[in-house]
Order: C-alpha cells, then sequence, then structure tokens
C-alpha cells in the first residue's frame, strides 16, 4: 500500500506558498493529503471589492485551489493538473478574519478528476461551496528541483 510522503508534502507546500499567485492573495496551503486539503487566507483591505465585501473572486481562487490540492495528493508521482471548469456558490460575504477552504477528492480517473471545496470564516460560517473539474496532465512535474524525494512511501 502507497501512502503520501510527508517529506513530498512538505516541499510542495512550501513551493505552492512561493508562487506568486498565492503571494497576491496572501493564500497559504496548509495542508493537503489523499483526498483533501486545507488552505487559509487573512484577509485585507486588497481582498474587498469597492461595496466594502470579498470579491467573489478571491473565494473562486481559494474553492479552485482548495479543490486542486485535495485531488493532487493522489495523482502519479511525474503528473501535473490544471482546472477545466469551475462552478461554484456564494452564501455570504465577507468583510474581514479568515477565509479557510477545506478541498475534497470526489473522483479521479485517469485523465479528469473532481474535486470540491468549502469555504469557511474562522468561526465556521459556510460563505461558499464550490466545485473543480481537473484534467490530469501526465510528465508535467510540480517544479524543477535536482533532488525531489518520492512523492508515495510504501506501507506494510
Amino acid at each position: 500500500m502507497k501512502k503520501l510522503n510527508p517529506e513530498y508534502v512538505s516541499i510542495v507546500s512550501a513551493g505552492a506558498n512561493a508562487c506568486p499567485y498565492f503571494n497576491l492573495l496572501s493564500m497559504k496551503l496548509l495542508d493537503f493529503s489523499e483526498g483533501n486539503s486545507l488552505l487559509e487566507i487573512t484577509l485585507e483591505e486588497k481582498h474587498l471589492q469597492p461595496f466594502g465585501v470579498v470579491h467573489g473572486g478571491v473565494f473562486s481562487s481559494i474553492i479552485d485551489a482548495a479543490a486542486f490540492w485535495a485531488v493532487f495528493g493522489e495523482v502519479d508521482e511525474d503528473a501535473g493538473m490544471t482546472s477545466v471548469d469551475l462552478k461554484l456558490n456564494y452564501l455570504a460575504p465577507a468583510r474581514n478574519g479568515k477565509l479557510v477552504a477545506r478541498g475534497r477528492k470526489i473522483k479521479l480517473g485517469k485523465t479528469l478528476g473532481l474535486g470540491e471545496a468549502e469555504v469557511t470564516d474562522g468561526n465556521g460560517k459556510v460563505l461558499a461551496h464550490g466545485t473543480s473539474t481537473l484534467i490530469v496532465l501526465p510528465d508535467m512535474p510540480f517544479m524543477s528541483q535536482d533532488v525531489w524525494p518520492p512523492k508515495f512511501i510504501q506501507i506494510n
């Protein structure tokens, strides 16, 4: 039986958190595993639209990312992914505090995956929910690095 390697998760999470788009939104990938993910954004003025609430694009970004990372934990070692669609429902506005997104893999096939995410505030109030279909792209490693730990380890 194979299990996601914690050392791999740590390196990939650091790489994701250092990417320009995550930095732009102050989004952090806190954890991902086989079928689950946890992301967070500490809200700032830059996240607000002209009426003083969080812009819908911020919600869509964290839902897309949470769904992605929940599915990514189970794709093959050298495969990458990208979104092919995103569907979401905005359920309540936010003005400040945190957005917490919990992602869950619904299904992963050979070429397509489906993930979902729920976004809550720091008190657990549900603010948004969405799904994302992802295409699996073989031979698309996460990022270049000389030495990588294996993505999966064997457990008995």
